[in-house]
């Protein structure tokens, strides 16, 4: 799991183009408290069946020999006892980089969701199901890295799907438990509450509507389930905040609704495509809300040209409050509802123009298409990089005069979270190299892969200087 405050297709020929059915648990439960002088709220029935579902992940990596030209193996160490020279004939067996997580079990034949991150770099993917030593070799079907959700298949049948929950019908306060395998250790499971809905702006990834948990959520339990106290599925955990890799009582979960989607779309497809219609929005400022009947929606400040809108004649002023008839709240609302739409899909918008409400029919476009994905980073050595920019920099009080690369997130386990790198960390120097863009900093971490190397950062304002290879 990334430990961040910002986060993060392979495909298997052989498993597109698939279906899948979910186990949808009851709609409206009612929720109370326990009642009765004699009476012990516990969970202990409802926890089996669920901690059924949820697997352990664990991947390897395999990390290339660092082989010089000549085909001998060169390794800082060995320059320090064989000579500059640094190079030794019998080369050295290939390493492989052990990484766990956790994954839920989605049908009865062998489909699971986990996180993108879970599977960053991996070359094997085993999975072992609760109560049972056996160990599957997993598949990948699709992966999603903005949504940060990933579909993996073994080759089984007859197994313990969750069921699912409905968005709709999770409160803040409900109590809930998430389940995984945290640091390594077997199945867990911890209690909390649900502390907020729709959180974003986290940026652990690009289309966020978080549920936040106090519930205890460790490294190891990324992709792993959240669920409620009948046992039904409500997100998929996936972040905590934290400086120091530490549970802190602030964990994030994608919701079920988000993860129905993007599983559906990666079963079907072995990719996710998104909708676009192609405005830039606003929300309503006490100011705007003067301006209008509904106090609630996204604002169209711009439509681009030759875009779904644009054919629409949808204009700037317009104030969007509902999508096929469904509220829209604000403008995270409506990219999330965009977004969860196909392209080419037809859509009844509502809007409110000189006070006056009107219907526009639209058809959506290709996101991808029109080269929406502008947030670029990479991922490198366990580090999650990305520009420096001036946003970037206005949200995190960084000072304008600062150059480097921004650190988003350390994966966990990994050499680089043994070194000291944390979240928010900016690097500014490699060795004798000067980092000053995402390309520098790629290039240099390649150059130098699998070497021991000086590497500088900044963090709030001091230098520190960290060993890593």
């Amino acid at each position: 799991m990334y430990k961040s405050i910002l986060l993060s297709t392979l495909l298997s020929a052989s498993l597109l183009a698939g279906a899948i059915t979910f186990e949808n648990a009851p709609k409206n439960p009612k929720h109370r408290l326990p009642s009765g002088k004699n009476e012990i709220l516990s969970f202990h029935s409802i926890l089996k069946d669920s901690m059924d579902a949820v697997v352990n992940i664990s991947t390897k990596t395999i990390v290339k020999n660092n082989l010089n030209k000549n085909g001998l193996y060169n390794d800082p160490f060995f320059r320090e006892f064989f000579g500059q020279g640094g190079a030794v004939e019998n080369q050295a067996p290939k390493k492989r980089d052990n990484a766990l997580g956790s994954g839920v079990i989605i049908s009865k034949d062998g489909y699971i969701v986990t996180n993108n991150h879970v599977l960053t770099d991996a070359d094997e993917i085993s999975v072992t199901i609760n109560g049972s030593d056996k160990i599957y070799i997993a598949k990948v079907v699709g992966k999603d890295k903005d949504s940060d959700l990933a579909v993996i298949k073994i080759k089984a049948e007859n197994l313990q799907p969750i069921v699912l929950s409905h968005v709709d019908e999770i409160k803040l306060g409900d109590v809930v438990f998430a389940i995984g395998n945290p640091f390594g250790v077997g199945q867990t499971v911890t209690q909390g509450i649900i502390s907020a809905l729709n959180k974003n702006h986290v940026g652990i990834n690009k289309y966020e509507n978080f549920i936040q948990t106090d519930a205890s959520i460790n490294p190891g339990n990324s992709g792993g389930a959240l669920i409620d106290s009948r046992g039904a599925l409500i997100g998929i955990n996936a972040a905590i905040l934290s400086q120091t890799g530490g549970n802190h009582g602030i964990g994030f979960s994608i919701p079920i609704d988000m993860v129905r989607n993007v599983v559906k779309k990666l079963i079907e497809k072995g990719k996710v495509s998104r909708g676009y219609m192609g405005v830039n929005i606003a929300k309503l400022t006490p100011e705007l809300k003067k301006l209008y009947t509904h106090k609630n929606g996204a604002v169209i400040t711009d439509v681009q040209n030759d875009s779904p809108a644009e054919k629409s004649k949808l204009l700037r002023g317009d104030l969007i409050y509902a999508i096929n008839k469904k509220e829209i709240n604000n403008p995270n609302d409506l990219q999330r509802a965009i977004r969860a739409l196909n392209p080419d899909e037809n859509i009844t918008i509502s809007i409110e123009r000189d006070k006056k409400e009107l219907e526009k029919k639209l058809s959506l476009s290709n996101l991808d298409a029109h080269g929406q994905n502008s947030h670029k980073y990479i991922e490198i050595d366990g580090l999650r990089l990305s520009e420096l920019t001036e946003k970037t920099k206005k949200e995190y009080e960084i000072p304008a005069n600062i150059r480097g690369v921004f650190i988003e997130g350390v994966l966990e386990r990994s050499q680089s979270e043994k070194s000291g790198f944390i979240a928010g960390d900016i690097l500014i120097q490699i060795e004798n190299y000067k980092v000053r863009t995402l390309g520098e900093a790629e290039k240099i971490l390649k150059q130098l892969k699998g070497q021991t190397k000086r590497v500088y950062i900044n963090r709030e304002g001091f230098i520190l200087l960290l060993v890593t290879r």
